[in-house]
């Protein structure tokens, strides 16, 4: 009888040990290619913060350039940012990103899924939200790659990706509906275009619908 309930206690530990694994994202030190692309765009949008005022103002989205046929706007606008604060929490995304969804592709890869993300944002800003007129920063960028990969991780079966869409999600509709704390526009130094994240998320879906990047992949074939 005692060994009959040891058994069950042990049954029933390694059952929930194997759920908690499963439900957890991994804890392993993520490897440098899953970094490198971010900690490019990173270090990019750094030194363009150095550049000060006269480089935001060439390269931020503007609504009148835009229709004056500065296309490049569409994604350079992510590039440049409020002030380094706002740059610095941008970053922190990126580092979640990374821990949460780690992925190693080539370098095409990486840059047409920034480059169509991005633009998407910008693009999504121009198309349907006429009052504004000019934006700045990689948060759009950051939730659609966010969603992209908790997607990617849901497809294989992740469930924790799971609860970090649905934080995702409700956040957005939290900033749509409420908006933003103000302490948090008080310390990036302007406002949160909540729109943005939106589009970049709506960006993602497309593109990882269209490259079929959101399919289960194939089971190898066994003997």
């Amino acid at each position: 009888m005692i060994r009959k309930k040891v058994e069950d206690i042990d049954n029933a530990a390694g059952t929930m040990t194997r759920m908690i694994t499963e439900a957890s994202p991994t804890t392993a030190w993520p490897a440098p290619a899953a970094w490198l692309p971010y900690l490019l765009l990173s270090v990019m949008s750094g030194l363009l913060m150095l550049g000060g005022e006269p480089v935001i103002e060439a390269l931020r989205y503007d609504r009148v350039a835009v229709g004056a046929g500065e296309w490049w706007r569409l994604f350079s606008g992510n590039l440049v940012h409020l002030g380094w604060w706002h740059w610095f929490f941008n970053v922190l995304s990126f580092a979640l990103l990374v821990f949460l969804c780690p992925e190693r592709n080539r370098p095409g890869e990486w840059l047409l899924r920034i480059l169509v993300i991005g633009t998407g944002v910008c693009f999504g800003l121009h198309l349907f939200t006429p009052n504004l007129e000019n934006y700045v920063g990689l948060s759009g960028l950051a939730y659609g790659l966010l969603v992209f990969g908790f997607i990617r991780q849901i497809v294989i079966g992740d469930r924790f990706a799971v609860a970090c869409l649905g934080f995702v999600a409700a956040r957005i509709v939290w900033e749509m509906v409420i908006g933003a704390p103000k302490s948090e526009e008080t310390l990036i130094g302007g406002s949160v275009v909540a729109e943005s994240h939106l589009y970049g998320v709506v960006a993602a879906v497309i593109y990882g619908l269209a490259t079929g990047a959101f399919r289960r992949p194939a089971r190898p074939a066994t003997a």
